[in-house]
């Protein structure tokens, strides 16, 4: 699958991590994990047939797409959680090669955190990507994965978070998730107060994060809000378009949106 590319020019300084070379710049992660396992309630009745990430965006299932932009990423293995419809998910994902899939069945429900502490032992001790299975995004002039390997740096961080500002977030009409400072680290927004980024779907972690986790279901947000508190955790403000795909009529917009960015960004690159 040929990348998906737009040039997005930025509305603000980019607070990205960093005045010194992060240790292990520009370093290949080779695992991540894929959040999978959701029901989907709001894709309704699109969802009553499959999971989420299989709902196709223009043609090819979002899982899919992540997973083709994770192998082209370096990610040699990834780690899929599974619960709603599960079986449906691994059969369609049971024969891909490249990256590897390793399943991570749920019997229920473990929300994200709780997900991702299950799959820690096939995670390794390095650290991984997280992706929601259902995220929708166009790179900007760097692919988005790749400038979150570069920006990691485990001296400082814990977890690194893709940020996409939300004015720019097609579909989007929340308060926003985080503030970002000059050096990259989040604080959460200000209640009853908006801010400037929302969380884009992807990132990275250190196992080292997981430490000390609850049992069972939990959100990832208990995780973030620590080490925020310790100042570990970062942001990497996006360069590309977002796109929230929350409901069948959000779906649609969003394709027809792809289609016009896409269409035109082609135009460009042929000269037309």
């Amino acid at each position: 699958m040929t990348p998906l590319t737009c040039t997005a020019a930025p509305t603000e300084t980019d607070p990205a991590p960093g005045a010194r070379p992060a240790a292990r710049a520009g370093a290949t992660i080779r695992t991540a994990m894929v959040l999978a396992a959701g029901r989907g309630e709001r894709m309704r009745p699109l969802t009553e047939e499959r999971p989420k990430p299989m709902i196709p965006v223009n043609g090819q299932p979002m899982i899919d797409q992540l997973l083709d932009r994770l192998a082209d990423a370096g990610v040699e293995q990834a780690v899929v959680n599974l619960h709603y419809k599960g079986d449906l998910l691994r059969r369609h994902l049971e024969g891909r090669e490249r990256p590897r899939i390793v399943f991570s069945d749920e019997e229920s429900l473990l929300d994200t955190g709780g997900g991702i502490a299950r799959a820690l032992p096939l995670l390794g001790e390095e650290p991984f990507y997280v992706a929601n299975g259902d995220v929708v995004w166009l790179d900007g002039p760097a692919p988005a994965l790749g400038r979150l390997a570069e920006a990691w740096d485990p001296e400082r961080m814990d977890a690194l978070l893709l940020l996409q500002p939300g004015n720019g977030a097609f579909g989007y009409d929340g308060l926003g998730d985080f503030r970002m400072d000059p050096e990259g680290r989040l604080t959460r927004r200000d209640e009853r107060k908006l801010a400037p980024f929302i969380y884009a779907g992807l990132q990275v972690l250190h196992p080292r994060l997981l430490e000390g986790a609850p049992e069972g279901a939990f959100s990832l947000n208990r995780l973030w809000d620590r080490a925020a508190e310790a100042g570990r955790l970062y942001g990497l403000r996006h360069e590309g378009a977002w796109y929230h795909v929350g409901t069948p009529a959000a779906l649609k917009a969003v394709e027809r949106e792809l289609a016009f960015e896409l269409g035109g960004w082609r135009d460009e690159t042929n000269g037309g």
